[in-house]
């Protein structure tokens, strides 16, 4: 819906094909740092968003064992940082906004229940066909952007036939009425645990009335899919496999039911474009969650796509060809680091103590200042059309 509303900004018709019947507040919170925020201020949604989303002052990251802060990272300056706030939000906040700003536009079409089957690219752009519950239907337009997530069937098609590799790990997700929490847990925070093999999330979210809590754990189960409902007994065995401190196990022992999401990874592909047909977001570059720029890469993406497109309108297999180029570098430095901080946030014994010592030393301004190349991003000014 951000590449739609983007490529309506500039000048184009859109239709946009959701195999999802209907849409609902499904999922739990996300982090959208200033390079995605920016770009959905820039699309006009600031007014929709902010009286949903929170801005948190600080990332606290915590010892699991032993509760005590190892470093605290000053979001609070964000906005005046990067030019643009530090939002976490529920997805669902999230999504209606969009959903809002997509209502108001002549100029895009949101088709729910449709599963697209195949496509071709042809002269004059792409035919794409779709089922629904009118059967077989052919939509055609000048470009595809599939955004089909992890287990892209447009990926399949494209000619990258791997399968997504099973992680080893699960993610754990529910949303907690704040008036349950312990006080310290409903302020502007994102508290980040750090234990021996698994890692817990929260931060409060709908204009602070539920606090978005998200633990990575071990696991052996692989089977694929967004949501499996669990229960809480589940949930902390997988937790145990050490003492947690007392104030990370009140909070996870509230929750009776979770959502259960096992996760999948996908090596970076070098081409991501064939014709007029191209990729976005995870159907792209899937992200684990280890840095929080899953969605915030495909927001980045949505940009850059309708830029190119608005750029070269009457060559858009090359206008994806050169989305690809400019995004290619950057998305596949996230999910490297992505990568690395999973291993980094699940250390035990000594070289959790070293890597501990070592942020402390660094210190939380430093810690930031590392990321100014992720937050700081804007759509490139100019584009090489070559």
């Amino acid at each position: 819906m951000t590449a739609a509303l983007a490529l309506a900004r500039n000048g184009f018709r859109v239709t946009v094909l959701e195999q999802s019947e209907r849409l609902e507040e499904t999922g739990a919170g996300i982090q959208l740092s200033p390079n995605a925020a920016r770009t959905l201020i820039d699309l006009g949604l600031a007014p929709m968003l902010r009286p949903y989303a929170v801005a948190p002052t600080a990332l606290r990251v915590l010892s699991a064992t032993t509760g005590l802060e190892i470093v605290r990272v000053p979001l609070g300056e964000a906005e005046q940082r990067y030019g643009a706030p530090y939002w976490v939000i529920h997805r669902g906040d999230l999504q209606a906004a969009l959903t809002s700003a997509i209502a108001g536009r002549l100029d895009v079409v949101l088709k729910l229940g449709m599963q697209v089957e195949d496509f071709v690219a042809h002269r004059n752009g792409v035919t794409v066909s779709a089922r629904g519950r009118g059967g077989l239907t052919d939509e055609r337009g000048l470009a595809l952007l599939a955004a089909d997530g992890l287990w892209s069937l447009v990926r399949r098609r494209l000619g990258h036939d791997e399968a997504p590799r099973f992680s080893g790990r699960a993610a754990w997700r529910c949303l907690i009425p704040a008036k349950e929490v312990a006080p310290e847990f409903r302020e502007p925070l994102i508290h980040l645990w750090l234990g021996r093999d698994a890692h817990l999330v929260h931060y409060p979210v709908k204009s602070g009335r539920a606090i978005n809590v998200v633990a990575i754990t071990a696991d052996s189960s692989n089977a694929p899919g967004w949501i499996e409902p669990a229960g809480r007994a589940d949930f902390v065995a997988h937790l145990a496999a050490e003492p947690w401190a007392p104030a990370a196990l009140s909070l996870v022992r509230l929750p009776e039911a979770w959502l259960k999401w096992t996760l999948y990874d996908r090596a970076p592909v070098r081409r991501w474009s064939q014709d007029a047909v191209a990729l976005l977001g995870d159907a792209a570059h899937p992200m684990l969650p280890y840095l929080a720029q899953g969605a915030a890469m495909a927001i980045e993406d949505a940009a850059v796509a309708a830029q190119c497109l608005a750029r070269m309108p009457d060559d858009a297999a090359k206008a994806l060809r050169v989305y690809c180029a400019i995004r290619r570098a950057r998305t596949a430095k996230v999910q490297r680091l992505a990568s690395r901080n999973g291993a980094r946030y699940h250390l035990a014994g000594a070289r959790a103590r070293l890597r501990d010592t070592a942020l402390r030393m660094i210190g939380g301004a430093r810690l930031l200042r590392h990321y100014d190349w992720l937050y700081d991003w804007r759509p490139p000014a100019a584009l090489s059309l070559s």
